[in-house]
């Protein structure tokens, strides 16, 4: 009788452990999800200059990097519709949306150099539907 109550607490005891572990590492992977959107999330429709543009592009292809995100062919981050992190820079003085690779590409110390005090504001955010990760920014200059 011993044998029996044994053989069905321990499957039972595993079970509760396990979804302990589970609920455990959605509630880390949802805090690290939050904290890292509300890091973009702050820049949307506030005015900010080059600098700040230059040190988002940076960090988007921080993040790229870090989760081995592919190119293609040019260069350009393909969209994985889980991780990556796309940031478009649409500029009113020549008329052009590039994409952060394009720029980074170019030289990313140009880019400085001659938009650093220039205004821009950041439009739009959109999501991963799987994730809830930030995939795209849109970045207006807004003044040149």
């Amino acid at each position: 009788m011993k044998k029996l109550i044994l053989f069905m607490f321990i499957p039972l005891l595993i079970m509760l452990f396990s979804a302990i572990g589970l609920a455990m590492n959605l509630k880390t992977t949802s805090e690290s999800v939050n904290k890292t959107n509300k890091e973009y999330e702050y820049y949307l429709n506030k005015e900010i200059y080059g600098t700040e543009v230059t040190s988002l592009m940076n960090k988007a292809i921080n993040e790229n990097e870090k989760n081995k995100i592919a190119k293609d062919e040019k260069g350009y981050y393909i969209d994985d519709a889980k991780d990556s992190i796309r940031i478009e820079l649409k500029m009113i003085s020549v008329e052009k949306t590039y994409a952060m690779e394009e720029i980074n590409n170019h030289d990313m110390n140009q880019f400085l150099e001659n938009f650093n005090l220039i205004k821009f504001r950041c439009t739009s955010i959109e999501y991963h539907k799987k994730t809830g990760k930030i995939s795209r920014m849109i970045i207006e200059q807004i003044e040149y």
